[in-house]
């Protein structure tokens, strides 16, 4: 199976998507600017505490409270709190966690107000993002990632990916971190572990270790609600989390992120760094992969999948409920009880990519068409467990009920990614009545014409629908070459699949966005409303 990574670099976000023999299988999208996400490091404050939740919530800085439970203060949270105490109370010196003595274990069945009170500072790491109208989750067991392994200050124990198999291997990690732990740290050994060697995993540990102590130093000169610790790019650390060497390729659109992840690469794989290649070409990254199609086909209400079968899925705040329904299958099988078997199967295919896609969690049920035997209900959930197997996310996946139902929680730290695939009208922007199609090409000359002209712009690409852009460029004696010799060349138009069919957007030779909408263009009925508040507002 061939695997390539997509990295699609705009000014507000980043988007990166995951093909599987060119199929796409993973999408996630990080905003440049994002604020509050997982793994960030906070000095906080407790503002309440809710003994009835057995929770308090803490001040971050985020307009909704932060959610910190009794159970996320971790085990450790008596030694915690003693080096917390000594970090704020003396700004000068900064303790060791290496030269404390760590202290007994709290009470797994404790209570909130006998561990923290308001006001109290705290150094709290996000878990969950904020998600519809809840904040962030919090913990104090503080943990730093690596590719390799996870350090975690204030323990004593070393744990082993389940998913390395081998005990002689086991033996060896569990010998080998034995050797370079810290004390007072415990230490998780990752999957991307094995085989590896002293050297490389004794870097790793001395980096996160410096990470540590970094970002105490932080806490000590700040003053709560402050962010102290965040990943220094937050495309690396998406790219160490999803990374494997068996990628064939990793194309990105930016100079800048193509620099950062090609070092990453060769820190991490120095054999494989010649899989990081720059795209450079003007046609949109996303087309040229095909990723926009497939983006357009897989997101929305409802998703079609082999031989008419569909499934719909519905958000709601509390969970996802997703219906399989046969559709008008051309090929069906004679057998209904056979048919139906076959459309739960690819349908539970194509809900496990759905998942993975969207980044669905909390609960999912998923109502598939009734069967009448146990061994095929029985079969339909063992390959439901199969097809979920390479999901990264922990999952838990229950027997279909006696209505027919199946039920599977997923872990949630993000919100779910809701991709609109309906296009707004870009000629009309909701008004119902849009200019005649057949004047399109003329405001674009008159575009061109302003930018050329009048900005005295020059090296932009004007990105059209690809329907525009064939006609534009019909004929030996096209449009779009009597335009470039009007305006002398300064400019391209190039089809970009992601755009509605009368609608255009400019990107400067600099790279940014040229905005080009006019006052008229905005809904007239909004306009008129703001004219008629302003005059009311003249006459009283």
């Amino acid at each position: 199976m061939q695997s390539e990574l997509i990295v699609d670099v705009q000014p507000k976000e980043v988007s990166i998507a995951l093909l599987e023999d060119s199929r796409l299988v993973s999408l996630q999208k990080e905003s440049r600017n994002i604020a509050y996400a997982v793994g960030d490091i906070y000095l906080a404050k407790v503002k309440k505490l809710m003994p009835g939740l057995n929770a308090a919530f803490v001040n971050v800085g985020y307009e909704k409270d932060a959610f910190l439970h009794y159970l996320d203060l971790g085990s450790q949270f008596a030694s915690y709190s003693s080096f917390l105490q000594s970090l704020l109370t003396d700004r000068k010196h900064t303790p060791s966690v290496s030269k404390m003595k760590l202290l007994p274990d709290i009470d797994k069945h404790g209570t909130i107000t006998d561990q923290l009170q308001p006001g109290q500072e705290l150094m709290v790491q996000i878990v969950k993002e904020p998600i519809s109208s809840k904040g962030p989750r919090l913990t104090t067991e503080i943990t730093l990632t690596g590719r390799y392994m996870v350090l975690i200050p204030f323990g004593d124990k070393i744990s082993i990916s389940q998913k390395i198999k081998t005990t002689e291997e086991k033996l060896r990690l569990r010998q080998l971190i034995e050797s370079i732990r810290p004390k007072n740290f415990s230490v998780i050994i990752r999957t991307s572990a094995e085989g590896k060697r002293v050297a490389e995993l004794n870097h790793e540990l001395k980096t996160l270790l410096q990470c540590w102590e970094d970002t105490v130093q932080r806490a000590q000169r700040a003053t709560a609600p402050a962010l102290i610790f965040e990943e220094e790019s937050r495309i690396v650390g998406v790219l160490r989390d999803i990374f494997s060497p068996t990628f064939e390729s990793i194309q990105v659109n930016d100079p800048e992120i193509y620099s950062q992840i090609r070092k990453y690469v060769s820190l991490i794989a120095p054999e494989r760094a010649e899989i990081v290649h720059l795209y450079d070409k003007p046609e949109p990254i996303f087309d040229h992969f095909n990723i926009t199609r497939q983006v357009k086909s897989s997101f929305g209400k409802t998703v079609s999948f082999k031989s008419g079968a569909y499934i719909i899925i519905e958000h709601t705040e509390a969970l996802h409920v997703i219906d399989v329904n046969s559709g008008n299958r051309s090929k069906a099988a004679n057998d209904q009880e056979t048919n139906a078997l076959e459309v739960n199967m690819r349908a539970a295919d194509e809900i496990a990519r759905q998942l993975r896609l969207r980044d669905m969690g909390g609960i999912i049920v998923i109502d598939f068409i009734d069967m009448a035997k146990a061994e095929h209900r029985q079969k339909l959930y063992e390959h439901m467990r199969e097809v979920m197997a390479t999901d990264r996310a922990r999952h838990n996946i229950l027997p279909l009920s006696k209505f027919g139902l199946m039920q599977i929680t997923r872990q949630r730290v993000r919100p779910a990614l809701d991709i609109v695939t309906a296009e707004e009208c870009p000629s009309c922007y909701g008004k119902g009545k849009i200019q005649p199609s057949l004047l399109f090409t003329d405001t674009l000359h008159e575009k061109l014409d302003y930018l050329v002209n009048s900005l005295n712009a020059t090296g932009f690409i004007m990105y059209v629908h690809p329907y525009v852009d064939a006609y534009l460029k019909k004929g030996l004696i096209s449009v779009y070459r009597k335009w470039r010799i009007e305006f002398n060349r300064r400019f391209r138009i190039m089809p970009d699949q992601s755009l509605a069919y009368l609608q255009y957007r400019v990107i400067g030779a600099d790279g940014a966005e040229i905005d080009l909408k006019e006052e008229k263009d905005v809904d007239s009925s909004a306009t008129k409303n703001k004219n008629k508040a302003k005059n009311r507002g003249k006459e009283d």
